[in-house]
């Protein structure tokens, strides 16, 4: 049985695959410049900012900028929201932007909710060009610091991964939502180098780089690691047929989470989830439940 790679699909085009086949031509003759030039490209995401930079802020919504690491963070609120609501926070994934997750933020507004939407580091409107989950997890706790605790806590993809992250070190929040939730990066280097066509070789070279520079381990963000560490009720949404992030790994978080509920779509993929008025309606009713 083949097991769909996929980071495959990045690497199709012919402009891709020329990058590839230099990748691995300089792996070949120096790993040690192979691999920072790996690293270069695994944390650059797609170049989706400048689109989602010449999309209108469309109201109620409004934008706003906070200071991070040297650059900033963007952060959206609804300027319709009387104060005192429960407040819930929003992640987008990899590749992704703010406004993925502005249906399932307007949702909650009217169920009586406070949202708060997150362009995370390197992605739609906040700044920098490369990012990483260490770096995620601390965005959160940054607009944490300004704008928590949290009623409750929603992510999409690697967002959820580096949510459930930042929840094991303590983010404060009352009910948490995981969609589409990511494997975890290790899963991704190695699919990464296969896709390179260099052999798990690279992928490991990048994990002792990666985790030396950071003073951090990968094997945080593994299920086990993060299932016992993550206490609050939990539902994740994940959908049968997703490719991108394969269902397994939510189901090995799944089978470690002390409150942890699994709802399974069909026929929704990776993305479509965000949108969909069922998945909507059921992540609204499940953070309704931590209302004081």
């Amino acid at each position: 049985m083949t097991i769909h790679n996929p980071a495959a699909a990045f690497f199709a085009s012919p402009a891709a695959r020329g990058v590839a086949a230099l990748l691995r031509g300089l792996h070949h003759v120096s790993p040690a410049l192979g691999t920072r030039l790996a690293m270069g490209l695994f944390f650059t995401p797609m170049p989706t900012k400048w689109l989602a930079r010449s999309r209108a802020v469309p109201r109620p919504w409004l934008e706003r900028q906070l200071p991070f690491e040297g650059g900033h963070i963007s952060v959206w609120q609804r300027s319709d929201i009387e104060p005192g609501r429960p407040k819930v926070l929003l992640t987008h994934g990899w590749a992704g932007d703010a406004q993925q997750m502005r249906p399932l933020a307007d949702t909650l507004a009217f169920a009586g909710f406070e949202p708060v939407l997150l362009d995370l580091p390197a992605h739609g409107r906040s700044g920098g060009w490369r990012s990483n989950l260490l770096q995620w997890v601390r965005a959160m706790f940054a607009v944490t610091a300004r704008f928590g605790p949290w009623d409750g806590v929603v992510a999409h993809s690697l967002g959820a991964m580096a949510l459930s992250h930042a929840l094991a070190r303590g983010l404060p929040a009352r009910r948490v939502a995981l969609i589409a939730l990511a494997p975890p990066p290790w899963q991704f280097l190695r699919w990464f180098a296969d896709a390179m066509g260099t052999g798990e070789a690279l992928a490991t070279r990048m994990r002792g780089r990666f985790e030396r520079r950071e003073g951090a381990s990968l094997g945080h963000f593994e299920p086990a690691w993060l299932a016992e560490r993550v206490l609050q009720p939990t539902l994740i949404v994940h959908d049968r047929g997703d490719v991108t992030a394969p269902l397994a790994g939510s189901e090995r978080l799944l089978a470690g989470l002390p409150a942890g509920n699994l709802h399974v779509t069909e026929g929704l993929g990776h993305r479509r989830l965000l949108s969909d008025p069922r998945v909507m309606q059921q992540v609204a009713e499940h953070l309704a439940n931590a209302r004081p």
